[in-house]
């Protein structure tokens, strides 16, 4: 009897109770870290509560009258639209739209691009360093040259952010591209792989590490390159509200522009490293180096 008893505790099912411990002590670890940073996000707040309150700056208005700010904005309107104010769909939906197009124009290009310039050497010496002679140029600095040639209308937007988002994607992609090692070179040689199955199968998984690292950091700049853009020769726009609201010393509707601003920053930035958990989930590593990204 006591040799079937052993042998019963012995079974795989035996050590559920030990993994679901352990399952527990992640669930609560993850809470923890939830909790520590919005007590510091919390605890930041109310810091700038009490230095504005304090200051009693009319250029620095207090995170409570910024939200108050917001709601009148933003969440004033009819029940028909959700209480969504005239205001979004004036100027926040053309401002994603402006900021999500562009970013695919130039997430196309660049990786497009990119792959074909870190396939061949030849190429990358030839245009290398005119691609490194336009990088160095500021987009801003251009938005003259472009109101010349485009016009002021959403041409010269577009044109602006993706000149500026452009040369992340192109050089991570280029990067990853030339990191597929010598070993799947010639695997792919000795089996006389199609090049196009050899890119489209082999190149570009192997690179799209570096590329989402590159369309991160090119969508953040587009953000930004809206904002300016906007700024100029338009009549609509986040960009547009906030130069106006400052213009007009409405100093708390500027800051609540402001804090919509990195929200919508945020957003878009988690809902890329969302997607990007999806397609590199056949990574090993992806999923710690994800986690501690989000983190970030």
């Amino acid at each position: 009897m006591s040799e079937d008893r052993s042998a019963h505790d012995n079974r795989p099912g035996a050590g559920a109770p030990q993994d679901t411990g352990g399952g527990m002590s992640r669930t609560v670890g993850v809470f923890k870290n939830l909790l520590l940073k919005w007590a510091l996000a919390v605890g930041l707040v109310v810091v700038w509560e009490l230095a504005t309150l304090a200051a009693e700056s009319p250029f620095f208005p207090r995170p409570t009258e910024i939200v108050g700010a917001a709601v009148d904005t933003w969440f004033s309107g009819p029940a028909a639209q959700l209480f969504l104010a005239d205001t979004v769909f004036d100027d926040v939906v053309p401002s994603l739209g402006r900021v999500l197009g562009s970013w695919s124009i130039a997430a196309v290009i660049g990786v497009a691009l990119g792959t074909a310039l870190g396939r061949s050497q030849v190429a990358l010496d030839y245009v290398g360093p005119l691609l490194a002679f336009m990088r160095a140029v500021p987009p801003p600095a251009l938005i003259p040259v472009f109101m010349v040639l485009f016009g002021i209308d959403n041409t010269m937007k577009v044109v602006v952010i993706v000149f500026g988002a452009i040369w992340p994607i192109i050089l991570n992609t280029v990067d990853g591209v030339r990191s597929v090692g010598p070993l799947q070179q010639e695997t792919a040689r000795s089996f006389r792989t199609p090049r196009h199955y050899w890119i489209t199968m082999v190149v570009l998984p192997a690179a799209m590490p570096k590329i989402f690292a590159g369309l991160r950091l090119s969508l953040s700049l587009a953000l930004i390159l809206m904002v300016i853009a906007e700024m100029v020769g338009t009549t609509n726009g986040i960009g547009y509200e906030l130069i106006y609201a400052q213009q007009s010393f409405e100093f708390t509707t500027m800051w609540a522009w402001i804090v919509l601003l990195g929200v919508l920053g945020y957003g878009l930035n988690a809902l890329l490293l969302a997607v990007e958990r999806r397609v590199l989930a056949w990574q090993p590593a992806n999923g710690t180096a994800n986690a501690n990204t989000t983190g970030a």
